[in-house]
């Protein structure tokens, strides 16, 4: 699809592709799928998640957005407003979510929203980004509506918050922290989702790498390398021993989305791979076949994926587990000498096991 503004100099006109009926499983991560497959087959889960959530001020922020925002048209960021219809004729998504920029230095953008999806992008990402790093983030959001990711966004917000105000009740606090605690796992999977579909809308790598480069090191691109940027997440991967291991879950838990350094690295390999050529080649799957879809087919090719993950991951813990899965050594011990650094078979811990060996033989 042709530009909508394609006067201006700083949107390049050209053909983007299109995906009529496409299926949010054609961009979807295997993890963020097979959740979503397995929630959709529940007979009624939507109708009871909402119900269970009638809390929700849904109406209140809607009315907060629309007294205290700018809500994208014609008349009003017109460019932006451009690029969300481009993005929704994109991905075929029929009804156009109303989008709104709300003051705020922080580069943020979010789909939210229980009936109906609504797109909130802050000023500070807007002035932050060049039109074609834009064009991938609304189509990111546009991705997170044909997901249906929304609904499971704002029920995050309201029990994040919920948190907060519970923290002086154990109890209470204890198990809104474990729904939330899941619910950011898979969010966190649901955005490396997101980034296949800004892609899908932008077609260009480039601007999605500087995106990302951007919101982690702000609007220096002059000083930023995206090979050097992409080498951070090689050494963050396979940085460090079974310490550092710990500490990155660790660091991870808090957060709602991935590292950015590690997206930029997921979404090119997804752009480098057989999948993403026969998504632009047309043969993706419909989402007339939705109904179709099979949990256990889902399910397993999810764990075929992160079976693959562990396979190939540089990360010392991962290192570890897929050595113990194949037979390579006992858990205990081999966690023990990665934490106290003993080498192999080597020193006192090698020979107490040697001895011990031999005295059940």
């Amino acid at each position: 699809m042709t530009d909508s503004n394609s006067g201006s100099e700083k949107v390049p006109s050209r053909q983007r592709r299109r995906f009529p009926g496409i299926s949010s499983r054609a961009y979807e991560h295997p993890a963020d799928r097979s959740a979503l497959v397995a929630l959709r087959k529940l007979s009624g889960f939507d109708t009871v998640f909402k119900a269970l959530s009638g809390l929700l001020p849904e109406r209140s922020l809607r009315l907060l957005f629309l007294s205290d925002s700018v809500r994208v048209g014609d008349a009003q960021f017109a460019h932006l407003n451009d690029m969300l219809r481009d993005a929704c004729y994109i991905l075929d998504l029929e009804k156009v979510p109303p989008m709104y920029v709300t003051q705020d230095p922080k580069p943020n953008a979010m789909c939210i929203g229980l009936d109906e999806p609504i797109i909130v992008v802050t000023t500070g990402l807007v002035e932050l980004l060049d039109e074609e790093e834009m064009r991938a983030v609304i189509g990111h959001e546009v991705g997170h509506a044909l997901s249906g990711h929304a609904v499971y966004r704002t029920i995050l917000l309201f029990l994040t918050n919920l948190a907060l105000k519970v923290a002086w009740i154990p109890l209470g606090n204890v198990a809104i922290m474990a729904i939330v605690t899941a619910l950011r796992e898979w969010f966190r999977k649901s955005e490396l989702s997101a980034d296949r579909a800004g892609l899908l809308v932008g077609q260009d790598l480039q601007a999605s790498m500087r995106g990302l480069m951007k919101i982690a090191g702000g609007n220096h691109l002059h000083e930023m390398n995206v090979d050097a940027f992409l080498e951070q997440a090689e050494e963050y991967e396979a940085g460090g021993d079974l310490r550092d291991s710990v500490l990155k879950i660790l660091n991870l838990l808090p957060r709602s989305h991935p590292f950015t350094t590690v997206r930029a690295a997921e979404l090119k390999k997804w752009a480098e791979s057989r999948d993403y050529q026969r998504i632009l080649d047309g043969h993706y799957p419909r989402r007339t076949e939705d109904k179709d879809t099979s949990v256990t087919d889902s399910i397993r090719e999810s764990a075929a994926h992160y079976a693959g993950s562990v396979r190939t991951s540089k990360d010392p813990l991962m290192k570890l587990v897929g050595d113990i899965a194949g037979g390579a050594g006992d858990l205990g011990g081999r966690l023990r000498d990665k934490f106290t650094g003993a080498g192999g078979t080597g020193g006192q811990s090698g020979e107490r096991r040697a001895d011990e060996e031999g005295g059940r033989d």
